[in-house]
């Protein structure tokens, strides 16, 4: 069984050198006096903060700057691009009518990372 995320969990990301820390969009569904996570909080910047620098060159920053630098993996700024919310989701517990956000979800990032939850945030409340 998972545990649910809120606000202040800690994720990585397969191509980022740094963690981040996740943001729910409020709501009126708290965890651990935290605002409880779903799984379309997946907007960058505002639920999924940058990862320091980006390494993956399916990014065209990082390929640009690798290519300028003579085939020398180049680390730029990672920008998250999101294009899908967290899967899977808890499939029974509903939060603003979306599925739940566990610690077992996954969100994959348009530059190949895979973010990934290390900390949910809380460890009080567990949900499938």
């Amino acid at each position: 069984m998972g545990i649910h995320v809120c606000t202040g969990a800690m994720m990585m990301c397969s191509f980022g050198v740094a963690p981040s820390t996740f943001s729910a969009t409020p709501k009126m569904i708290v965890t651990s006096n935290q605002p409880a996570g779903n799984i379309m909080d997946n907007v960058p910047m505002l639920n999924i903060p940058p990862f320091g620098m980006c390494m993956s060159l399916a990014n065209p920053q990082v390929a640009a700057a690798t290519a300028a630098a003579l085939g020398v993996l180049t680390p730029m700024p990672c920008v998250p691009v999101i294009p899908a919310p967290w899967v899977p989701g808890s499939p029974t517990v509903m939060v603003a009518n979306q599925p739940g956000l566990n610690n077992s979800s996954t969100l994959n990032c348009a530059w190949a990372g895979v973010i990934t939850i290390s900390f949910p945030g809380q460890v009080t409340e567990m949900i499938p």
